[in-house]
């Protein structure tokens, strides 16, 4: 197998179901058919070139702690600089520039809904730009990876697609410590569980139950690979958004999620009269004109034409950080 070949699969293939046994890397080398240490020495180079973040958890959102995408309408003038300011605090993950008046989109994370609504005042006074709250609702694409081969992930029933949101439970003290050192992503070495539980104070076993436990019950949402999607060519990337009745969106918004390409989708609450869309998908693509035709074509395909929408192409990423909940 080429090198190129093998970056692919170790890109693609085990952004989920990732091992989680004792020595995971050496199970994926049994199944690459090459070396643990030349999958150790490959997943390094790939998160120094950028184009993976971590090998690890990706966390489901309302699960634990809180969050929420927001967004400012800034002038053009200060955008660098307001998102120089909204990237100091720590609470911010991701941060984008997207082409609509409101030009300015961010998630906010927090340990919990108290932690998340200071945070979000304390950017809102730094910042001095008005911002615009909009958190999740209800989740119709359930996130299994970001499919560089161009296939859909298998659509799941519609029970398990849209769940309502279970108030997440208070973390105890070695449940905060994992997460803790989950958010670092795993260690890139031979017993990378052990390593995590000498730094939380437990066996390699626990950690392992506990992230196993977590799996099962949809806290953590995926394990594995977690690829920089920029890093790898996909730089046309727009989010769709719909204004959908209530009655509605959640059959198109499960209908959507079930789209190759669609990457994201969700409900999210509007915000008259500022901002009146409710149902929201992200298309990633390596040219912008493909996107488009994409767009033009699920629009008249799924019937959503008769939906006023609208089309914020990603101009300038100002940060893309794992989520940080403790």
């Amino acid at each position: 197998m080429t090198d190129e070949a093998l970056d692919f699969r170790l890109l693609n293939d085990f952004q989920k179901d990732f091992p989680l046994c004792p020595a995971p890397f050496a199970e994926l080398a049994e199944k690459l058919g090459i070396a643990e240490s030349a999958v150790l020495r490959l997943l390094e180079t790939l998160r120094r070139q950028g184009k993976i973040a971590r090998v690890g958890a990706v966390f489901a959102p309302k699960r634990i702690g809180a969050s929420t995408l927001a967004a400012m309408a800034v002038s053009p003038e200060t955008l660098a600089a307001v998102a120089e300011t909204v990237n100091r605090f720590p609470e911010v993950n991701h941060n984008y520039e997207r082409e609509h008046r409101y030009n300015l989109w961010f998630v906010v994370t927090a340990g919990s809904e108290g932690r998340l609504q200071a945070a979000l005042g304390a950017i809102e006074h730094a910042a001095g730009y008005p911002l615009l709250r909009l958190p999740l609702l209800h989740e119709f694409h359930i996130d299994l990876g970001f499919a560089l081969d161009g296939k859909a992930a298998k659509p799941l029933p519609a029970r398990v697609r849209r769940q309502a949101f279970i108030a997440p439970r208070p973390l105890d003290e070695f449940e905060r410590r994992l997460v803790m050192a989950l958010q670092e992503g795993l260690p890139l070495f031979i017993r990378p569980f052990s390593v995590l539980a000498s730094r939380v104070g437990c066996d390699e076993g626990e950690v392992l139950e506990r992230i196993r436990r977590w799996c099962a019950e949809g806290v953590i949402k995926r394990f594995g690979v977690v690829v920089r999607h920029h890093e790898l060519g996909y730089r046309a990337n727009a989010m769709l958004v719909h204004d959908v009745p209530d009655a509605v969106v959640a059959e198109k918004g499960e209908i959507l999620a079930r789209e190759p390409g669609v990457t994201l989708c969700y409900q999210r609450p509007r915000v008259l009269p500022e901002w009146r869309f409710n149902l929201f998908c992200m298309i990633h693509g390596q040219v912008r004109a493909d996107v488009e035709a994409r767009i033009v074509e699920l629009r008249a395909r799924l019937h959503l034409e008769d939906y006023a929408h609208d089309v914020l192409f990603s101009l300038t990423r100002f940060k893309q950080n794992g989520a940080r909940y403790a």
